[in-house]
């Protein structure tokens, strides 16, 4: 279902369930599939044998640290970047083949900003769908209902300096549903914007998804990434180490409840000693430790060592266990 008629209210049954209901088992078609996906710079192996699967209707994130892959994998499926090798099939297409009709059915919203600063807010909408030869007046009816649904209409006629940070991001997403893509891609959506602009994007991109849009994203927000992805990938050194659901995956790899134990430098090394007679799965950055599975036996001996608190395991720890690194922007 295109972009442009869910905006203007097609009454047309959607073809996504609420975001919550994401399953391999639904039935829904594969839309991107890549196998054995490799991507070389010249010595450096940026995507090393890679495997995915996306759903017709998915909200799917490539998440990871710095130097992950993530961003050359979107960049291949984007075909900004050609394959080293592997193949990767976009909607039945054929990557390296079919890009011309690939990159018709995709719309795009990079990190970085490239909007026409000497052109309107209308007309960045409307110059934009000229590139995919959209005849004028369906244009300027696309790019209307694109400003109404991403509340933009009262700043049209306006030059885009005067926006805000938030408003050129949702401006930047709105341009590319312009086209009436089947696949939007987000490269960190929201990325240095305050919290209720942030807000704000999410719920229009989980108004779009809900009624069938496939989200693919690199995002470093957790909370992002549990709102708009029924599925993360899950990458560090080119490789995927870990996919799936982002609550089920903190809930299978590192249970229920993590205790972070702050020390100062002096109680450091004694405090990394303890913890290894314990037993018990932990990771140390600066001066703070982050342990998995603590035992209420454990947690009493560590309080003595300095200031403990327990929480529930977050998708950053979960990054920090896999990787040994924060989740980062980037790669």
């Amino acid at each position: 279902m295109a972009a442009f008629a869910l905006l203007c209210k097609c009454t047309r049954t959607p073809r996504r369930a609420a975001l919550s209901n994401v399953s391999l088992g639904m039935g829904r078609p594969v839309i991107v599939e890549g196998r054995n996906v490799v991507k070389r710079y010249g010595s450096l192996l940026a995507v090393n044998d890679v495997d995915f699967s996306i759903l017709d209707g998915e909200g799917f994130g490539f998440l990871g640290p710095n130097g992950a892959g993530k961003t050359s994998v979107m960049r291949m499926i984007q075909r900004l970047s050609p394959l080293t090798s592997g193949s990767i099939v976009v909607d039945g297409k054929t990557a390296g083949v079919d890009d011309r009709n690939i990159k018709s059915i995709l719309g795009v919203a990079p990190q970085d900003e490239s909007l026409d600063d000497d052109l309107t807010v209308l007309q960045n909408l409307t110059v934009y769908a000229d590139y995919f030869g959209i005849p004028s007046k369906s244009a300027l009816d696309k790019a209307e209902s694109l400003l109404n649904f991403f509340e933009l209409n009262a700043k049209r006629d306006e030059k885009i300096r005067s926006l805000s940070g938030g408003m050129r991001r949702r401006l930047l997403i709105a341009r590319a549903l312009v086209n009436d893509p089947k696949i939007l891609i987000l490269d960190e959506p929201t990325t240095g914007l305050d919290p209720q602009a942030r807000m704000v994007i999410w719920e229009k991109l989980e108004s779009l998804h809900r009624q069938g849009v496939t989200l693919i994203l690199t995002t470093h927000y957790m909370e992002e990434a549990a709102r708009l992805c029924g599925r993360v990938a899950i990458m560090d050194m080119g490789k995927i180490i870990a996919l799936g659901h982002p609550a089920t995956l903190v809930e299978e790899r590192l249970g229920s409840v993590a205790a972070e134990l702050h020390t100062d430098e002096e109680m450091a090394d004694t405090a990394g000693k303890a913890m290894k007679d314990l037993g018990v799965t932990f990771e140390k950055t600066g001066s703070r430790y982050l342990i998995f599975h603590p035992p209420d036996t454990a947690l009493e001996k560590l309080k003595q060592l300095g200031t403990v608190t327990v929480r529930r395991p977050t998708l950053e720890d979960l990054f920090i266990h896999l990787t040994g690194r924060g989740l980062a922007g980037g790669g």
